[in-house]
């Protein structure tokens, strides 16, 4: 046990905190310390008193919880939620999403629309967000002045498009934003081949041989919708997941998103060489991809964590939501309503994310010694009442609007539903701006 400190820059006084690890465990009237970037202390009220803090912050009617951690998605496409909605994932892509980017994406898009999704996602809980998109740079450097924490996988494709002309180039731009990032103590960074339908073995190989060099983490688009799987059997004679397997290119560093069409064999495979499995429930419900069988994954030892994928597939960022989607889909998936209970659910978008991008000495769960990343949630409201049990309330009945107070490496980033590094208004005026050009784009149906 660490010995209590003398001193703290904040001591935290919730109702309730949930730590996830211990799995379901719910302190009452517990305090928490915090000094610089890290928890220092976590003990029962009665004891805080022992602990000079600078600042003493009360959180009646709050539960304390890890920051929410979105494993998957492209935080710039928030410029574009609502653009093309009602449609399959191929025409929604090939005729509408693709040729809005090619028309409109930037820097200064990504920018601000990066700048749009963290505003959101700290509006709803989430202090870590993993992104795969173009100028990944502008991204990093967003997430870095805003106080985000992040992984970038930098996209990598056969084509070209307007970040990159080739695969080499995907891959040295990537690299040196990696080499200009390294001192980060928030963005990381990794590979982000986008599929095996869009990426070549050659390049593939690459990547794999790259991160096991590097010892990074490579995220992919990969089983998205059964079409996906049946075509790669019909060309290639074998599913997406076997080659990637064959390639060398799966493993403890690969987190597999959507992951909608598996057999027991592919669970095996998984379980076998621990790679992760990132869940995206609403955007595949949404695009009717299908859904992951989380709970099979779960039962075979498979590391399962959340993501919100895009605001143009979902339409939103927000991880209750997704909690909850999670949680209710895996009962009908299953027909159990004892299917995926609420403090797995809740594990899927704190310690089980952290785990998957790699992070899970340092975040995903309330314990001395890692990053302060937390947030408070006001359970007070007529939404939350009468109130029985928190962690059933934070899963089922909370929305993401009663997150009151967030932290990020120690820093307040949100207080009293407000944004401490963000211009909302100045942020709205630019994402009108961006509205009324993207609407004129050539094909676009309103």
């Amino acid at each position: 046990m660490s010995p209590l400190p003398q001193t703290a820059d904040m001591l935290l006084h919730p109702d309730w905190i949930v730590p996830v690890v211990p799995r379901g465990a719910i302190l009452e009237n517990y305090s928490l310390a915090l000094t610089k970037d890290r928890i220092t202390a976590l003990l029962p009220r009665r004891e805080a008193h022992a602990i000079d803090a600078r600042q003493v912050l009360e959180l009646p009617g709050h539960a304390l919880l890890p920051g929410l951690i979105n494993c998957h998605g492209h935080a710039a496409m928030s410029l574009l939620r609502g653009y093309a909605d009602d449609q399959p994932l191929m025409p929604w892509l090939e005729r509408h999403i693709w040729p809005a980017e090619a028309a409109h994406v930037s820097a200064q898009f990504v920018r601000d629309g990066t700048e749009l999704a963290i505003a959101e996602m700290i509006r709803s809980g989430t202090t870590t967000f993993s992104d795969m998109y173009f100028f990944p740079d502008s991204c990093a450097a967003t997430a870095e002045r805003l106080g985000m924490r992040c992984q970038i996988t930098f996209p990598v494709l056969d084509f070209p498009t307007i970040w990159a002309r080739d695969p080499d180039q995907y891959i040295s731009k990537g690299l040196a934003l990696r080499d200009d990032i390294k001192h980060s103590k928030l963005v990381s960074l990794g590979f982000g081949p986008h599929a095996p339908y869009t990426v070549s073995e050659i390049n593939l190989v690459k990547v794999a041989t790259l991160a096991a060099e590097l010892d990074v983490a490579v995220q992919i688009h990969l089983h998205e919708t059964a079409s996906e799987v049946l075509l790669a059997v019909e060309q290639h004679g074998e599913r997406p997941l076997d080659t990637l397997h064959r390639l060398g290119l799966l493993g403890p560093r690969t987190q597999c998103v959507h992951m909608t069409d598996l057999g027991d064999q592919d669970i095996a495979l998984l379980a076998s060489t621990g790679a992760h499995v990132v869940h995206c429930p609403q955007s595949n419900m949404k695009l009717a991809s299908g859904a992951c069988p989380v709970s099979k994954l779960l039962d075979k030892g498979v590391n399962v964590a959340l993501g919100t994928d895009s605001a143009a597939s979902n339409n939103g960022l927000n991880l209750f939501g997704e909690i909850k989607a999670a949680a209710l889909l895996a009962k009908l998936q299953s027909r159990e309503a004892t299917a995926l209970p609420a403090a797995e659910a809740l594990a899927m978008a704190t310690i089980n994310g952290a785990r998957a991008l790699g992070m899970e000495d340092s975040i995903g769960s309330l314990e001395v010694g890692k990053q302060a990343d937390l947030i408070a949630v006001d359970l007070s409201g007529p939404e939350t009442q009468p109130l029985y049990n928190p962690l059933s309330q934070l899963v089922y009945a909370s929305n993401g609007s009663q997150v009151s107070h967030s932290w990020i490496a120690g820093e307040m980033v949100m207080a009293q539903r407000q944004l401490t590094h963000i211009d909302l208004p100045a942020l709205a005026a630019r994402t009108r701006g961006w509205q009324a050009r993207i609407s004129n784009t050539a094909g676009h149906e309103k």
